[in-house]
């Protein structure tokens, strides 16, 4: 049975997902600057009086964005209560209250530095990758401190060097597709195409924006990385049959690849619809979910139990 610790990490770990997905709500409706160039206040105000429909958006997922923040901070204390030093759930805490204050940082400075709405900039480019590469790294940290503290083996690297080089490359080449659809986010938001042949049109066209001509690495990358996953992740390593969260996160792996790369061929021939690009987002996280589940489980050490809190 689960312990109340566990329980609220795994919780944590779903609302963040969550916080996400309203964040790419955020971006896919224009109503990044809905707060103006004010952070953390919006419009110069803590509770804004008067609100429009970008603000009500933006201000909510601050809001949404604090209360991840406090979630975190209470994990990292509980964990700390409950694991003795030293215990590998600690330091899956404590990484996880560092990537979220730097995805907080991140969030602000495309605020005040106005990288949101309608900016067409190369600085837009270049950070909004970065900023869903922190948000890759933040799931990771909070997955693993969820499954640790819910009596999973530590990560041992230990005479594996072929199989740890798999479960890294894996992770690199989901995490290369996640950045990438990041930039192509971009442009179906701020060029939206009219037409299938239309967008192609454009990906080639030597004058397009950058976050248009980019755009086709998506799902190139997307494609090469689904086959890695499935002929070198799924069939060169082998999760321990004792462990079924990690069987259960191999099967699900699989089941999302597939699910994945079709609902991204959909996306791409209906023009990238704003609900179809929350679900597309949500099959990624659940994906890196389970691929850090999957890594997890074929990489673990020795045992060393969670002291119940």
């Amino acid at each position: 049975m689960a312990t109340p610790l566990a329980r609220y990490a795994w919780s944590v770990l779903s609302y963040n997902v969550l916080v996400i997905l309203w964040g790419a709500y955020v971006r896919a409706t224009g109503s990044g600057a809905g707060c103006g160039a004010h952070w953390p206040l919006c419009n110069g105000e803590v509770i804004p009086r008067t609100t429009t429909v970008e603000m009500a958006i933006e201000f909510s997922h601050r809001a949404s964005s604090g209360l991840a923040l406090l979630a975190v901070i209470v994990l990292l204390f509980w964990v700390r209560r409950s694991c003795s030093a030293g215990h590998r759930a600690r330091l899956g805490a404590a990484s996880s209250l560092v990537f979220i204050l730097t995805e907080a940082g991140l969030g602000a400075g495309l605020v005040l530095f106005r990288l949101v709405a309608g900016d067409e900039s190369l600085a837009r480019v270049l950070v909004m990758p970065l900023h869903l590469a922190n948000t890759l790294v933040l799931l990771a940290c909070l997955t693993l401190t969820a499954h640790w503290v819910s009596g999973g083996a530590p990560v041992s690297l230990r005479g594996r060097g072929r199989t740890a080089a798999i479960v890294v490359g894996a992770l690199v080449a989901l995490a290369g597709v996640g950045t990438t659809g990041a930039v192509a986010a971009i442009g179906d938001t701020l060029y939206p195409a009219t037409s299938l042949v239309d967008g192609i049109r454009r990906d080639w066209s030597p004058t397009a924006s950058l976050a248009i001509r980019l755009r086709i690495l998506h799902p190139t990358l997307a494609v090469a990385a689904g086959v890695f996953l499935m002929f070198g992740l799924m069939a060169r390593v082998r999760v321990p049959p004792g462990d079924e969260r990690g069987q259960r996160a191999k099967h699900a792996l699989i089941g999302l690849i597939v699910a994945q790369v079709l609902f991204g061929f959909a996306n791409l021939w209906m023009l990238a619809p704003i609900w179809m690009q929350l679900v597309h987002l949500l099959l990624a996280d659940l994906m890196w979910i389970a691929l850090v589940l999957t890594g997890a489980a074929v990489l673990a050490g020795p045992e060393d139990p969670v002291r119940p809190a």
